[in-house]
């Protein structure tokens, strides 16, 4: 049970705080990052094999001591719950995931494309200075669903599964594959460690997330055909459940082109139904919403059963 009152006052300071405004220690987790690139990254005439080297090596550089530090820290007793507490709810971005995307419906919703476009893109890696109101709808909606993974359900998982650590490890190499898990010219050696430790670490949440929309969605038998039909389909191993569960449990229309970094590139379709619309990204985050409670009911039950 202590580890459901954890997750529970983790969301619940997320919910009523948010991100740290200021000095938020993944801001500067990636800004070390950034400095680790620069320092190992080589020379361009760098074999591949050589460059995917040091990708391995920053992110075992990267990861491992802060890992450590946060089960060392947890283990202290009684010190260690509030170190628990502190770092879960630093892993969680729930509440800031819901008020981008809300920036994002709200600018659509005021007729304002240019500043829909720019709120999206702090949300989306796809090129957006093009995109028309279906498109950053779909690329909200999409976000949001992915990132409920990302940003929320996978951080619960691992604290359950591993503690403070778990969850540390998680968001850091999540964070990780951000930056440097793209298929580039820069990154597609660099950033293979990245992009496959987050594959990895990312597997159990992603799926346990699909389940969750189809749970909590309103279409829950079309969210699982959606799932088994189409999840296999997308690129990403992980992202392809999370989102297609995620399209079908709202009844959406999502997937298809996208343009990154300039290139077009041909996307499967994910869900069912009608075009995603300003309206439909406080469905999708109201269905992110209720997949936390979900999860945290399920934690608790768990937590009953064990006690």
């Amino acid at each position: 049970m202590l580890t459901a009152l954890l997750c529970l006052g983790a969301v619940l300071l997320d919910y009523h705080w948010g991100e740290p405004r200021r000095w938020h220690p993944l801001v500067g987790f990636g800004g070390l990052a950034r400095q680790v690139e620069a320092f190992g990254y080589g020379p361009p005439e760098l074999s591949a094999e050589a460059r995917r080297t040091r990708g391995v090596g920053a992110v075992i550089l990267l990861l491992v001591p802060f890992t450590l530090a946060a089960w060392l820290l947890a283990a202290i007793p009684l010190l260690g719950l509030a170190v628990a507490l502190g770092l879960l709810y630093l892993a969680i971005g729930a509440r800031s995931l819901a008020e981008h995307a809300e920036a994002v419906a709200k600018a659509l919703q005021a007729g304002d494309l240019p500043l829909a476009r720019e709120k999206v893109a702090m949300i989306v890696s796809r090129d957006t200075a093009d995109l028309d109101e279906e498109q950053i709808s779909r690329a909200t909606v999409e976000s949001v669903l992915e990132n409920g993974c990302d940003a929320i359900f996978g951080a619960l998982c691992w604290f359950v599964l591993a503690g403070a650590a778990g969850a540390v490890l998680y968001r850091l190499a999540n964070t990780l594959d951000a930056m440097w898990g793209y298929r580039t010219p820069r990154y597609r050696d660099f950033g293979w460690a990245a992009a496959r430790l987050d594959d990895v670490l990312n597997w159990l949440p992603a799926r346990l997330t699909a389940l969750s929309y189809v749970a909590v969605g309103t279409k829950p038998a079309l969210a699982w055909r959606c799932w088994q039909e189409q999840a296999p389909g997308w690129k990403s191993p992980n992202a392809g459940p999370v989102m297609a569960a995620g399209a079908g449990a709202l009844g959406l229309a999502l997937g298809g082109p996208a343009c990154y970094h300039g290139q077009w590139q041909s996307r499967p379709a994910l869900g069912e139904g009608l075009a995603p619309r300003a309206e439909d990204i406080g469905r999708a985050v109201a269905l992110v919403r209720r997949a936390i409670w979900l999860w945290l009911g399920v934690i608790a039950l768990g937590g009953l059963i064990l006690a």
